[in-house]
């Protein structure tokens, strides 16, 4: 496919030598070779002179002059996707696969699958996107989005999502917020866990350093039952579950089962254990920093009311995933019950089933990953949605800056955001492993990135020291997923 320029060239019988020399990602980072057009200026000293001044000159080197300022890195109508690639990249203890989508001119998009979840959902759209232009992400996402799920199985095409975005940004110059619309703000607040200490001063010397170095204004904290394991008279049918196990999925244990199913209940004795460790956290931070909290354990929505009537005095946030987001019944149940905001939407696939629990009234905030939710631009329809019907919206998240920046664009571009989750303050190499033109975060707000796309470029050297031990492939090539095809259409 010739570009409009291509084809006044070939008009005037002219060839253009740059359009043939676009090297591969690979080899410079997305970038062309050295213009032929500049060389030619270099080698005949006459690059300051006017176009008047060649006027005894070949047709060849008039046009060579009068483009020499023309943007050729992208022509948007004659891009096309021509491969992807991956590189599964250490997030402190979690894989985070981040894919490349490179195109015919040279420049590239990054994105990333969902913290934990495997490349191979995103790999498996290869096929059916090669050839298409980056930059209709709607029309490639509707093709793609019956290839997701609920959690982790959300994370190829949200990857895919974002990588267009950034794509879509690179070749109009602009960044991605500004395709979603404009932005509402210069910084995101972000919020981040209360961190665990070895002992009370240790603990509070670690609150302090969240709140007055680093300048978090927004804290979680987790008070789940497993902090009850082994005390006598806190919880009934924990002799039979190990309450202690939530992050396992084996079939019949504990952590595999769905909370209304355990049938664990918290007693008097529990309740006090729970909230002493809330009263604690208050006590350091005060009333002033919003609190949420998470992770409580598995239990069914009745034990759910309970523990939301006994923290009620300690004026938390919200009360996050008290149980599965699909019992949008159980939810509304909750949420009348109780006064503590409820939360939840981090393993929700699209907006449909946002829809049920915002029009239901089932939580008070919906909370999407956008690295689930469908990417960039359904986020914000979420987003939308929720806040014309008076629901606000915080946003998960655990990955890499990839993934995070694409969050930022997005809870820039929504109004009724407030806050994104920072879960890798901790991780010393995280703000490293990226190269931005602005810091990303500063004293607790990210920055709103101006440069084209999602403002990031990976930083080579680093993200190499930080692949999976068990999968040191760095955006090799893949032509195994090259012809991976079926009959995917839905209807007959």
């Amino acid at each position: 496919m010739k570009t409009p320029s291509q084809k006044m060239l070939n008009k005037l019988g002219v060839k253009d030598p740059v359009r043939d020399e676009i090297i591969s990602p690979d080899e410079h980072q997305g970038q062309q070779k050295e213009n032929g057009r500049r060389e030619f200026f270099k080698k005949s000293a006459l690059g300051g002179m006017m176009l008047s001044g060649f006027m005894f000159s070949s047709m060849e080197d008039t046009i060579a002059q009068s483009t020499s300022k023309v943007n050729r890195n992208s022509s948007p109508s004659d891009l096309r996707i021509t491969d992807m690639r991956y590189a599964v990249v250490m997030n402190g203890y979690a894989r985070c696969p981040v894919i490349r989508i490179d195109t015919n001119q040279g420049i590239y998009g990054l994105g990333e699958v969902r913290d934990g979840a495997s490349w191979r959902y995103a790999m498996f759209l290869k096929s059916r996107i090669v050839g298409m232009n980056p930059c209709n992400v709607e029309m490639i996402f509707k093709r793609i989005k019956q290839f997701g799920f609920h959690g982790r199985q959300g994370g190829g095409v949200c990857g895919v999502e974002m990588a267009l975005w950034d794509l879509a940004g690179k070749a109009y110059n602009v960044p991605c917020y500004q395709l979603l619309g404009g932005k509402y703000r210069d910084k995101v607040r972000l919020y981040a866990d209360t961190p665990e200490g070895e002992n009370e001063a240790d603990f509070v010397a670690r609150i302090n350093r969240r709140l007055n170095e680093e300048g978090f204004t927004f804290m979680k904290m987790d008070f789940g039952i497993e902090l009850l394991k082994g005390i006598p008279g806190t919880t009934s049918n924990s002799n039979f579950w190990d309450i202690g196990r939530q992050w396992t999925n084996e079939p019949m244990t504990y952590g595999g089962t769905e909370h209304p199913f355990t049938q664990v209940q918290i007693t008097d004795k529990g309740l006090d254990i729970l909230t002493q460790r809330i009263a604690l956290v208050r006590e350091k931070m005060g009333y002033e920093i919003p609190l949420a909290s998470d992770h409580y354990g598995h239990f069914d929505h009745n034990n759910a009311i309970r523990l939301g009537r006994a923290v009620e005095k300690y004026r938390l946030a919200w009360l996050e995933d008290l149980i599965p987001w699909k019992f949008t019944d159980q939810w509304r149940q909750i949420t009348d019950a109780i006064e503590t905001p409820t939360l939840t939407g981090e393993d929700i696939y699209l907006k449909e089933e946002f829809i049920k629990l915002i029009d239901t009234h089932a939580v008070d905030i919906v909370h999407p990953d956008l690295a689930t939710s469908g990417g960039l631009l359904e986020t914000k329809k979420i987003g939308d949605y929720a806040e014309e019907r008076g629901v606000a919206m915080a946003m998960h998240f655990a990955g890499t800056p990839v993934s995070f920046m694409a969050n930022v664009h997005c809870a820039a571009a929504t109004q009724n955001f407030m806050a994104l989750e920072h879960h890798s303050v901790d991780v010393d190499y995280w703000m490293n492993l990226v190269k931005t033109k602005k810091p990303m975060v500063e004293k607790g707000f990210a920055i709103v990135p101006e440069s084209p796309g999602l403002g990031v470029e990976l930083n080579d050297e680093v993200v190499k020291a930080h692949l999976d031990p068990e999968n040191k492939n760095y955006f090799a090539p893949t032509p195994e997923w090259d012809k991976d095809r079926s009959w995917d259409r839905l209807w007959s």
